[in-house]
This record gives structure tokens, C-alpha cells and sequence, in this order.
């Protein structure tokens, strides 16, 4: 069986080694305690978690507003001194107000309440005076001033940095009484803000007790069992109608007709209303039977009548016993000897009804600053001219307040100090001492304003911009209607990577380019204000590109529709393939030797056109059976013409030459052929 203490010595060995190296990682250059990285959400999940944990709260709804404060407390943006207007570490000793749970950097702190309490000392004549809280004005003891560095459930002096903890917090149960009073105490972690509600478990009835108890936490322990209320309302006539509800009931809605107090009026009245009074004078005779009550609509008797009893004079020197009611009291004739308004001097006249008249007796008075006097009648005030030097509580604008008593008014000048935050002024009548902090808020929103965070007044330009899960909704900068989804984001949106899809100028395709109308380039800057010369520089600049050559993969037949190539629309010309024309000359019986060209004039693929070679060969047609002469003519598509040559033979009798036409001999049959060789003489043969 281990020993305990052994285990003991070997926790508080683990806890001092895993101090030492949260301190080593404090230290080192590289770590920021106000970073906001995936880790670090990562490990701030897990610490709302392990607070969570021990509270047994199913959801953050379960831990009501302090949830919200232990987000602020481990976020690196959201905890702010007032005072100084600075962000709060993670590592910082500070104090909590215990009212609005406001955390100040403690030495900030102190310096506020030394400077407070110093001016408070002048005014009041070193009379010890309370502090209040910078942000929400709560008045403290002077025994409340913070002197040393404390958790946030006070049980902790300068409580270590965890990170897998609460921030400032000793990782404890907080076991503080909660509020409102339930006789339990906070269950969870140290943390700052309010406690939750009350986690456990009671048997409590619904509002109106009519349905048996059911166990609800202590915290929402209130509940409706949906049923009507049926409590009697205070008409003492009707039940309440509404479900079952938490407060009083609602006044009763019914109406009734309703007397007044005096009986001479009656009205339909709301059956709450149980006090009708009418607006007539009761003007019931008084027990002398000669005067009436002037009082208004009322209740029980009108009394007594005032005039009877024992009256006095208007001095009231003389008193009247049996004086009838219906008769004034009479003046006494001796002087009247009451004191007058001035208090110091009696009223001269004769008894006589009404007030006495303003004393007029001359007297010297002193003026109200006691520094001169005059004569001058008893029921006026004299007050001198001269301006009072005192300066105000402010310390610093003189009174200047004609016949001055010593007690100087307040300054009513507005301070008009620029506060901490440098956007605004204090508003504040003139007074000593610091100004209170900013009380306005400020919204640092994401580039589309659709995300933002509150933060106090001053701290927005320190203030991390707000990520945000909303699209883009910066308008197209290129010829697209609308930009390809994306994040808010801060500066220009990347480049669009949508085709381009315009027509091209010089052909029917659409550009296949990605668009191009708005991109950053390099372009070169020449700087001739080195003392060394020339420099050429570069920097982006943002340009609209023109489209590049079409590729889209084009035919393209050569010049004489040979063969065809696939190429490149920006590239598709007609060629020239190579090979011998060999289309049909005009005199279609020669070919065109020229090399691939282009032909036009023709609609047809064999015809040559005028591009083409002219045939310059002589006629080599076949001529005529018997015709051994050549066609005289160029190489031609028609028939031949007719030989015209001239035949030279000699007759059947060899004595004579005989001359004929080619054509005319060889298309001859052999008839007449005999008969045109035949010379017509007489034969010489023997």
C-alpha cells in the first residue's frame, strides 16, 4: 500500500515542475499571450469545457452571463483597462469591480483612487472620503482599496498564470453565496462575472401551487404549469383568467357600475377601480347647519364646523367662548405686536385681519460678503458689488459671484478635458482630479459590416477586426455580374478566375483566357533622384489586360484544299502544303505543275483558276486516221480543226503530181480516194 505522503511530496513535485515550465514558456520571445491561432481556439474550447465540466452544465444557456464573461476573460482582444486604455494580460495583476465585474490593471487602479481621494481631501477639509469605480460609479470604503493581487473568489494572493486555466483565477470552486439568496453556494470554477444560477436540484411548485412540486435546478426553479391562475383579484369578486403566471395578477378587467364616495354620481366603472371619487364639492350642511363642506367627493362625515369653538382675535390677544359661527371675530383694538417677516421688528398697527404690511424701519445692514453697509429699509436685502476671488471646487475658475457668502456655488462650466479615448470630451460639470473613463462604446465591424464586436471607446485601433463567416459583397471590378464566392475579407479580392468569355475581335470564339480585366502586373519605374544615377524599380500595379490570341484549335485547309492542319485560331492561316496544284488547265488536257496555291474564280475543286498555269504545249491530240500532220494550233479543249495541209502524191500513173487536202483524202473512202489519185489522162502504163 503506497504511503499518502509520498504521494503528496509527488504531486506538488509535478505541480512545481509544470509552474516552472509555463513560466520558461512565458519567457520566451516567441510566445504571445494575445495570440488568437487555431491552437489556441483549440485550447480555449477545452478550458470552457473543464469549467464547464465541474459546473455539470449541459450548455452554456446552464451558466447565464458569466458564459459571456469567461469567453471575454481568455479572448486576447476583449479585456481592456479603462484607465489606461490598454489590453489587459493574460499575466497582468488586476482588479474586478464587484459590481459591474470591470477588470482594471490594480497599479492603474490604485493611482485613481490615490488621486481621487487626495482632491476629495482638499474639499472636504481632510475628512476621509469614499472612491467609486471608474466605469460604473459604485461607491467604495477607503478600506476597500485594493493592495494586493487577488483571484477572482479572493481565496488566491497573486494567483500563477495557467494556461489550461481561467485567466487570474486559482483554478478552485468559486463558493461564494450566490445571489439571490437560495442558502447554496457557487459550484463553479473561480471565474469572473456574476456566479451562474444556482445548478441544484429542488422540489418547487408551479407559480399558482396548484400542480404538485417537480425537482427544477435552484436557478430556474420558477415555472408555469399552463393551467389558468383562478387567484381571487382584488375586486374581491373575480379570479384571475390568465395561465399560470410569475408577479401579481393583472388588475381585474371587468367593468361594474360604481358609486361615488358622496352618492351623487354613479358610472360603468373597471371593476378595479374601487376608489370613485367625482370632482363635485360635497356641499353637505356641517352640524350648525348653516355652512357647507367645501371638501371634494369624500367619504364618512363632513366633521365639525370650523367656526365653532374658541376663537381669537386677528392677534389672538382676545378670546371669544360663545361666539355664534355665523359671526366674524372681532378685532380687539390694541396693538397688534405680531413679528414681521424680518424677524427682528413688530408689527406698529392696530389688531387687524389679513397679514401684517412689509417692515419699513431704516436700519444699517451688512451686505451678504459682510465687506460693506448701508441704510437702508428693514424687509430689503443689501448686496454689494464687489465680485468674489474664491475659485470654485473645481479649483479652477473663479467664483466671481456678486456679494458672495462664502459658500460658492458648484462650477457649472462643462470639463470639456479630452478623455483617455481620444474621440470625445467629458461632459462632466468642471471638476478636480482625473476624468471618469468614456462611457460610450465602440463597433469595430468586418469590411462588410455585417460582423462586429463592442469595445470600449479608444480601443478600436487596437482592436483585432472581427473574422467573419459572411460572402464577400465587394461588387465585381470586371465585366462579370457577380465575383466568385468567397470570405469578407479586408483589402482588394483576389483576382477574378472566371473565363473570360468575350468575343474576340478578330474571330467568332469566346475568350478561354481567365478574366484578365483587373490584374496586378510588375511594371518598371525609373527613379532619377538617386545621387548614383538612374534605378529602375518595380512595383504591382493593378491594369486591365487585353485578351490574348484565340486558341481555340482551328481546320485550316492549304491554299489548294489538299490537306487541312490543326492549329491555333490566332494562328490559322492558309498554307501552302507542297504539293503540285494538278488541277485541270483550260484546255483540260494538262494538269497545273505550279506548287499549292491559292485559286479563285472557280467554284469547283478540279478546275483550274486564274492563279493557275496557262497551258503553252502544242496540240498533241490524236489525229485523224491516215493524218500524220500535227495540229497547227496550242493545246486547246475542242475538237481540231480540219487538216489544211496539202497532200503531194503522184497519179496511178506516176506521170503527174497531184495535190489534195489532208482532210479532205484522209476522211475519203477508197473509192474515192482511187478517184482522187487518179490524175484523169490516159494512162501511160504499158
Amino acid at each position: 500500500m503506497s504511503n499518502p505522503n509520498n504521494a503528496k511530496e509527488k504531486f506538488e513535485e509535478i505541480a512545481k515542475k509544470n509552474q516552472e515550465n509555463i513560466r520558461r514558456l512565458i519567457s520566451t520571445e516567441n510566445y504571445q499571450l494575445n495570440s488568437d491561432t487555431a491552437d489556441d481556439r483549440k485550447l480555449i474550447e477545452e478550458v470552457l469545457n473543464k469549467t464547464k465540466s465541474s459546473f455539470n452544465a449541459e450548455s452554456s444557456d446552464d451558466l447565464g452571463r458569466t458564459y459571456q464573461y469567461l469567453i471575454d476573460s481568455l479572448s486576447s482582444d476583449a479585456n481592456i483597462c479603462l484607465i489606461c486604455i490598454d489590453l489587459i494580460q493574460k499575466t497582468d495583476a488586476i482588479w474586478n469591480c464587484s459590481c459591474c465585474y470591470s477588470p482594471f490593471h490594480i497599479v492603474c487602479l490604485q493611482k485613481w483612487i490615490k488621486d481621487g481621494v487626495y482632491q476629495s481631501l482638499v474639499i472636504n477639509n481632510n475628512e476621509t472620503n469614499s472612491w467609486h469605480c471608474p466605469k460604473c460609479r459604485t461607491e467604495f470604503d477607503q478600506k476597500d482599496t485594493p493592495k494586493r493581487y487577488l483571484c477572482y473568489c479572493h481565496k488566491e494572493i497573486d494567483p500563477q498564470f495557467d494556461p489550461w486555466s481561467i485567466p487570474h483565477s486559482c483554478g478552485q470552486t468559486c463558493g461564494k453565496r450566490l445571489i439571490p439568496e437560495c442558502g447554496h453556494i457557487c459550484l463553479l470554477l473561480c471565474h469572473p462575472g456574476p456566479c451562474p444560477p444556482c445548478p441544484k436540484q429542488i422540489n418547487v411548485r408551479c407559480y399558482c401551487n396548484q400542480s404538485c412540486p417537480t425537482a427544477r435546478r435552484c436557478g430556474f426553479k420558477g415555472w408555469s404549469c399552463g393551467k389558468a391562475c383562478s387567484k381571487l383579484l382584488s375586486c374581491q369578486q373575480h379570479r384571475c383568467e390568465q395561465v399560470c403566471h410569475t408577479g401579481d395578477c393583472l388588475p381585474c378587467q371587468k367593468t361594474s357600475i360604481q358609486s361615488c364616495q358622496c352618492g351623487k354620481t354613479k358610472a360603468v366603472r373597471n371593476c378595479n377601480e374601487l376608489n370613485f371619487q367625482c370632482d363635485q364639492l360635497c356641499n353637505r350642511l356641517l352640524n350648525c347647519h348653516i355652512h357647507e363642506c367645501k371638501r371634494i367627493c369624500h367619504r364618512n362625515e363632513c366633521g365639525t364646523c370650523p367656526r365653532q369653538g374658541i376663537r381669537t382675535c386677528s392677534c389672538g390677544k382676545t378670546k371669544y367662548e360663545n361666539l355664534p359661527c355665523s359671526e366674524d371675530a372681532p378685532t380687539c383694538g390694541d396693538t397688534c405686536d405680531r413679528k414681521l417677516d424680518c424677524g427682528l421688528h413688530r408689527c406698529l398697527h392696530r389688531c387687524h385681519t389679513g397679514s401684517c404690511e412689509s417692515c419699513r424701519q431704516v436700519i444699517l445692514k451688512r451686505c451678504r460678503c459682510s465687506l460693506k453697509e448701508k441704510l437702508i429699509p428693514c424687509c430689503q436685502e443689501y448686496l454689494c458689488e464687489t465680485k468674489c476671488t474664491r475659485m470654485r471646487s473645481c479649483d479652477k475658475h473663479p467664483c466671481k459671484r456678486k456679494c458672495c457668502d462664502g459658500n460658492c456655488p458648484p462650477c457649472q462650466t462643462v470639463c470639456g478635458k479630452t478623455l483617455n479615448c481620444r474621440n470625445h470630451k467629458c461632459l462632466s460639470e468642471c471638476h478636480r482630479g482625473q476624468c471618469y473613463p468614456c462611457t460610450h462604446k465602440a463597433n469595430v465591424t468586418c469590411a462588410c459590416g455585417q460582423t462586429s464586436v463592442t469595445v470600449p471607446c479608444g480601443c478600436e485601433k487596437q482592436t483585432r477586426k472581427p473574422r467573419c463567416n459572411k460572402l464577400c459583397l465587394k461588387p465585381s471590378d470586371c465585366h462579370h455580374a457577380e465575383r466568385e464566392p468567397h470570405l469578407c475579407h479586408f483589402n482588394d479580392c483576389p483576382d477574378c478566375k472566371q473565363q473570360c468569355n468575350l468575343s474576340s475581335k478578330n474571330c467568332s470564339h469566346l475568350c478561354s483566357a481567365t478574366c484578365h480585366d483587373s490584374v496586378m502586373v510588375k511594371e518598371e519605374v525609373n527613379s532619377s533622384n538617386t545621387p548614383w544615377g538612374m534605378k529602375e524599380k518595380e512595383k504591382l500595379i493593378r491594369k486591365s489586360l487585353t485578351c490574348p490570341p484565340c486558341q481555340v484549335p482551328t481546320t485550316v485547309e492549304c491554299f489548294g484544299q489538299h490537306t487541312s492542319r490543326v492549329i491555333p485560331c490566332s494562328q490559322a492561316r492558309s498554307f501552302c502544303c507542297g504539293q503540285v496544284c494538278s488541277r485541270t488547265l483550260k484546255c483540260h488536257n494538262h494538269l497545273c505543275n505550279r506548287p499549292c496555291h491559292v485559286v479563285t474564280g472557280v467554284s469547283n475543286q478540279t478546275d483550274a483558276g486564274t492563279e493557275c498555269m496557262q497551258c503553252e504545249e502544242m496540240c498533241t491530240k490524236e489525229r485523224p486516221l491516215g493524218c500524220q500532220h500535227s495540229c497547227p494550233l496550242a493545246c486547246h479543249q475542242d475538237k481540231c480543226p480540219p487538216c489544211k495541209q496539202r497532200l503531194r502524191m503522184r497519179c496511178h500513173c506516176n506521170t503527174q503530181v497531184i495535190y489534195s487536202d489532208c482532210q479532205t483524202f484522209t476522211n475519203a473512202t477508197d473509192e474515192k480516194k482511187e478517184k482522187l489519185k487518179s490524175c484523169g489522162k490516159p494512162c501511160s502504163k504499158k
